[in-house]
């Protein structure tokens, strides 16, 4: 039996290696040439030169050798490495309507998601539908009716604002039951959605195995379900839970869902994916930037100096005390550049071919289909734009004589748009709370290293 398994998956292998082989490599468009790159291997091309763990640190080293956009294989699959914010704003912000795909992984997208999961959604009607939905829940004039609930979270679960805005579901220990299956839920996704997890995302010749000969397919349907009932139980109690002066997420969409032509469980998936957006990144965050404190002493000694100054010993930071805390908001801004929560990043998939054109004035020629990769370890360590990039340097954004300096420091340095959160096809969630949880929780995070010194 297993010996017929086998010789199955390599006979369908085999079939997809050669079928994308024997495609005819296409005609470039005059004065155009393809990225360099790392050569590759047949049938598996760069793949086995990439390591499982920490592939950003590879994809940095490439950088130096190839340049800032560069091209590798992976079994015959094509992937755009971009290394700076500016080629990564002119392909993916600026040409976001070709850019802002993504590439439908078997396993993460199709079987543990059933192309519901808003970060793995192609381009497309449902697309912009859900980018509306999310849009109208996390934008800007909202924001001043969330803000006496993140200040009351501060002090409190990282994941706690998202599950209050979004459902009215408080969060006391960490351990209630929701809590602890929505975190099972984002483990499920970070582990299946790994690049080189399962082959069939490699092959995907391998979905069309019947299922008692694909295994990943029972775990796949399995997850979803789970995660699926999850997010139907959340939404239903959500709608019902509100309160009518202050709507949840839920409640917002119930009240005007004629507006939005989604499916009831793509609305689950809309708000219920938030907090994967939202809780996990925080935590990493805060951890980074406890590490930054207690490796940068006097980074820290003038960081309390500025907060003690401006909020006293009485009370912690309010979101009203932003404007008067530019180091604060420095030292949250260089924490993400310094160690980047999704160092590796995020691929978009090209949907038209395209031309784009290098600093030194050469065309290289961008194939429809393509993955293009921000990689943010590399984007946050370009020379020009962030000199000494090793370092972890608030300075960068305080000091008029650093290329990242702008001014009022009133306003200046802040998060919005911020490239560690990604490029065009992020929400706006993503720019606005993370900042408003920065300044808000310093002070306790201030003092729980205090407390270990």
């Amino acid at each position: 039996m297993l010996a017929s398994i086998f010789l199955t998956i390599i006979a369908l292998v085999a079939v997809y290696y050669i079928a994308a082989q024997s495609i005819k490599t296409r005609c470039l468009p005059q004065g155009t040439r393809l990225p360099d790159g790392p050569p590759g291997r047949s049938f598996v091309g760069n793949l086995p030169d990439i390591p499982p763990k920490h592939s950003w640190l590879k994809f940095y080293e490439w950088k130096k050798k190839y340049g800032d956009l560069y091209r590798i294989k992976l079994a015959g699959r094509t992937n755009i490495i971009v290394s700076t914010e500016e080629i990564a704003n002119d392909l993916l912000r600026e040409r976001g309507n070709i850019y802002s795909s993504r590439e439908q992984l078997p396993m993460a997208a199709q079987l543990l998601s059933d192309n519901l999961r808003p970060l793995l959604l192609p381009y497309g009607s449902e697309w912009r539908e859900v980018r509306k939905l999310m849009h109208s829940l996390t934008n800007v004039s909202m924001t001043s009716s969330y803000e006496p609930v993140q200040e009351e979270e501060s002090t409190r679960m990282s994941a706690g604002l998202i599950l209050r805005i979004a459902y009215s579901k408080p969060v006391q220990t960490g351990e209630e039951e929701y809590v602890k299956r929505i975190m099972q839920v984002n483990h499920h996704l970070e582990r299946i959605a790994s690049p080189g997890s399962y082959l069939v995302d490699t092959f995907p010749i391998l979905m069309k195995l019947p299922s008692f000969l694909a295994p990943f397919k029972k775990e796949g349907n399995r997850l979803h379900a789970e995660e699926l009932n999850l997010f139907r139980d959340l939404l239903d109690r959500g709608v019902e839970a509100g309160d009518a002066a202050a709507p949840n997420f839920c409640q917002r969409w119930f009240a005007e869902k004629q507006k939005y032509h989604l499916s009831k469980d793509l609305v689950a998936y809309a708000i219920g994916t938030m907090f994967e957006a939202g809780a996990g990144t925080t935590s990493a965050a805060m951890g980074r930037f406890l590490l930054a404190m207690t490796l940068h002493e006097n980074e820290f000694r003038k960081l309390q100096a500025e907060v003690d100054a401006v909020v006293g010993h009485d009370r912690l930071p309010r979101l009203s005390d932003m404007p008067k805390l530019p180091r604060v908001r420095a030292v949250a801004k260089e924490t993400l550049r310094w160690r980047p929560v999704t160092a590796g990043g995020l691929p978009h998939q090209l949907t038209k071919d395209d031309v784009y054109t290098l600093e030194n004035g050469e065309k290289v020629f961008l194939e429809a289909g393509a993955n293009v990769h921000p990689v943010q370890w590399s984007i946050h360590r370009e020379p020009k734009r962030y000199p000494d990039a090793d370092s972890f340097r608030p300075e960068r954004w305080l000091e008029p004589s650093w290329p990242t300096y702008k001014e009022p420091l009133t306003t200046y340095p802040n998060l919005q748009n911020f490239s560690a959160f990604g490029f065009g096809g992020a929400f706006v969630l993503d720019n606005i709370l993370p900042n408003a949880r920065c300044i808000s929780r310093l002070q306790r995070s201030l003092g729980a290293v205090i407390s270990r010194r």
